[in-house]
């Protein structure tokens, strides 16, 4: 699983290290132009010529550098990352900075630039949105990949996990069965939804099932979070470099899975107006939950969240594994 992870990680930089290439020869271009002929966008836009040329090619230098960095960046994207942020921020403020002077600054006012300036920020800033916020979007999940490592099966990484109380997954399956929970990382508005559930269900659950949660964080951080919903008595696993997830065969999140517009709407709901909130990041921000009904080791229900925002029933879960196991 982690090299075919990894695999896709570089087989997918190819398109990066064009684009930042394509950036750097662009920045270059655009750069040695205004240095050479600083008048020439002026001409072209009917604006009247600056007073101090040498400031704009002052701009036209800062640019030529970004080419640079570009070029520097596109040997590695994903580690030179903050090359492409810092260049990300500027295409981003830029546009901010101008649409901002034709609100506010009339055609005689000092500093102010025509619509037909626009053009401009059409090809030094919006058509490098999406690209370079793909490049920081893949070196963010790059920098979460979990350490080199081969997932135990189900029935060994339950025997090598323990809670709290030192008893292993699997010994916790055996007197009856055990619904088994991974959350979200700490901080996501879902993992507190998730947590909030289980808090007005836990009685019932408890009647049916042992219950067990994986969570990403340290001990430490999981037993105050915990105790906040009421649940510190019940058996949580660490599992920072989330092995036992991938036992379980849960991936990380895709982009519609973790962004798409359905998580957006669900993740308003949780989190303003049921009161979720939202805090530090604490795990790997990509990775998939998911909910298990196991006996004596063996799994006899599963369900994998579709995307973040997916909430399953808990009571329904336990209730149809617990008829199909004895049907």
């Amino acid at each position: 699983m982690l090299i075919l992870l990894q695999h896709e990680v570089l087989m997918n930089t190819h398109w990066m290290r064009r684009t930042l290439q394509l950036a750097a020869i662009y920045n270059l271009l655009w750069g040695a132009w205004v240095i050479l002929r600083p008048n020439d966008l002026f001409h072209l836009t009917g604006m009247p010529l600056p007073s101090y040329p040498s400031i704009w090619q002052c701009v036209g230098m800062i640019v030529g550098v970004y080419g640079i960095g570009y070029a520097i960046a596109s040997r590695d994207p994903l580690r030179h990352w903050p090359i492409t942020m810092v260049g990300f921020l500027g295409k981003i403020f830029g546009p901010i900075g101008f649409l901002f002077g034709l609100l506010t600054l009339g055609p005689n006012d000092p500093g102010y630039l025509p619509p037909v300036w626009g053009i401009t920020i059409l090809t030094n800033d919006l058509i490098w949105w999406v690209p370079f916020g793909m490049i920081l979007y893949a070196a963010a999940k790059a920098s979460c990949l979990p350490k080199d490592q081969t997932a135990l099966p189900v029935d060994e990484a339950m025997a090598a996990h323990h809670d709290q109380y030192g008893k292993t997954l699997k010994s916790l399956s055996e007197d009856r069965p055990l619904m088994l929970l991974f959350l979200r990382h700490g901080g996501c508005t879902f993992c507190r939804e998730a947590l909030a559930d289980i808090q007005k269900l836990h009685n019932k659950l408890e009647s049916d099932t042992n219950l067990a949660i994986v969570h990403m964080g340290t001990e430490a951080e999981a037993a105050g979070q915990f105790a906040s919903y009421q649940l510190e008595r019940v058996s949580r696993i660490s599992d920072p470099e989330c092995r036992l997830f991938r036992s379980f065969g849960l991936d990380r999140g895709s982009w519609g899975q973790l962004f798409g517009v359905s998580v957006w709407g669900r993740g308003a709901k949780a989190c303003l107006i049921d009161g979720h909130g939202v805090g530090k990041l604490a795990g790997d921000g990509f990775q998939m939950p998911g909910l298990f009904l196991i006996r004596d080791g063996i799994i006899i229900n599963a369900y994998r969240h579709k995307n973040a925002a997916d909430r399953p029933d808990y009571a329904r879960f336990v209730r149809e594994g617990l008829a199909a196991a004895t049907s």
